[in-house]
């Protein structure tokens, strides 16, 4: 069999390669996810926003509400999501819990953490509106996901998990070097460091590789919220002299190419310049895009759905196997059926990194019912809002980053 293998990544050249017959996918097709056996060059981005982004605002909210019931009643049941625009917030969805939240002091207390108090500002903490339209979660769901150990899904639905020897953290280095630039935006600014700084700000990085390895970061945007009237320039100057060495450290050097607020101003931000919605980061959330995604996102949500759950503790399935060295590499997919404990499969790749059958076998060692993911984790604790922003992986205070 014969196929075309890129051989040149600037010129788009391909080369025709024999492929051995073990290869090959059913009745001689080539399997779309069959890496070509040669060295590679090519370069990979992703980005990551602060917690000032009005997706993120909702995403906070969210997480804020579901806290907020699980330190009263850690059986709360919640799926909790959150609309922001100008001066409007909207928060529905379901939640059967015993504990008595004040729903609209939640969602302004969050607002005013994240830094949108300014009353002249259409989007400020006194001064939105809120539309509460919770309500209780249905019957038929309830019937499903409440027994015991033998709990089952709370939606079908189906998850990946990912860690790789890139970073100390087990992370991909893209993600990693993002959330760094975005952290330090938000620290700069909180810590009063630089007083043009406002909440929404966005950065994606760019890094090369060689064969597989993060050889240098080439490029580096930007894109920060700021006071009226500051001098693009200014930003441009201390983005460049302090903003991103102190983010990417060691991987820091003159000559990444770097875009600064490109459109040239970023005076209107946060949900008085966009919309925010639960939910629309779960890439920011989870791998950079470096990891496959299950589609299923995170904030809002208790233990039972399992879009989250099995999310973190495939993660941490993952991070065994590469601690383990069984693999550089470990991405791991598992699925369920609404109502039913078991996953429906399991399936590891260790990328050619390691033996994805003796880390699959390792793999299925562990118990993925919903419930026991929930004890073994310790997810019916008021933990959620320190996942919200910055990733929900590589954070070692989290338990399943252990």
């Amino acid at each position: 069999m014969i196929v075309a293998c890129l051989t040149n990544d600037a010129t788009n050249e391909f080369e025709l390669r024999h492929v051995p017959k073990r290869n090959l996918g059913v009745d001689g097709i080539t399997p779309i996810g069959w890496r070509c056996p040669m060295s590679r060059k090519y370069i990979f981005s992703s980005e990551s926003v602060t917690e000032g982004h009005p997706d993120k605002v909702c995403d906070s909210i969210a997480d804020a509400v579901l806290d907020a019931h699980i330190e009263q009643d850690p059986k709360s049941r919640v799926a909790c999501e959150v609309l922001c625009k100008e001066g409007h917030v909207i928060i529905a969805g379901e939640i059967r819990s015993s504990a008595r939240v004040d729903i609209e002091s939640i969602a302004r207390e969050t607002i005013r953490g994240i830094g949108y108090a300014d009353p002249e500002r259409a989007f400020n903490a006194d001064g939105v509106r809120i539309l509460n339209l919770l309500g209780v979660q249905a019957a038929d769901i309830a019937q499903g996901v409440d027994n015991g150990l033998d709990q089952g899904a709370g939606d079908q639905g189906l998850v990946f998990g990912f860690a790789t020897t890139e970073t100390v953290e087990l992370m991909p280095l893209p993600i990693h070097l993002a959330h760094r630039i975005t952290r330090q935006l938000a620290h700069a600014r909180k810590a009063e460091r630089v007083d043009w700084l406002r909440p929404d700000a966005k950065a994606q990085v760019s890094v090369r590789y060689v064969d597989g390895i993060p050889v240098e970061v080439t490029d580096a945007v930007v894109s920060t919220q700021h006071a009226r009237d500051t001098p693009q320039h200014l930003i441009h100057s201390w983005v460049n002299a302090e903003l991103l060495p102190r983010a990417l450290g060691s991987w820091y050097r003159p000559t990444i190419r770097t875009f600064i607020n490109p459109t040239g101003a970023f005076a209107i931000g946060g949900p008085e310049g966009d919309c925010g919605v639960t939910g629309r980061k779960i890439i920011v959330d989870t791998y950079g895009g470096f990891a496959r995604h299950g589609g299923g996102a995170f904030s809002g949500k208790d233990p039972s759905k399992v879009d989250r759950s099995a999310a973190y503790f495939t993660r941490y399935v993952a991070r065994q196997i590469v601690k383990r060295h069984l693999a550089a590499t470990a991405e791991i997919q598992i699925s369920y059926a609404i109502g039913v404990a078991q996953p429906v499969s399991i399936k590891v790749d260790t990328w050619g990194t390691g033996d994805y059958q003796e880390a699959e076998a390792f793999a299925r060692t562990f118990d993925y019912r919903p419930a026991a993911i929930t004890t073994f984790l310790g997810l019916e604790r008021p933990i959620y809002c320190r996942t919200t922003n910055y990733g929900h992986f590589g954070k070692p205070d989290l338990p399943w980053e252990t």
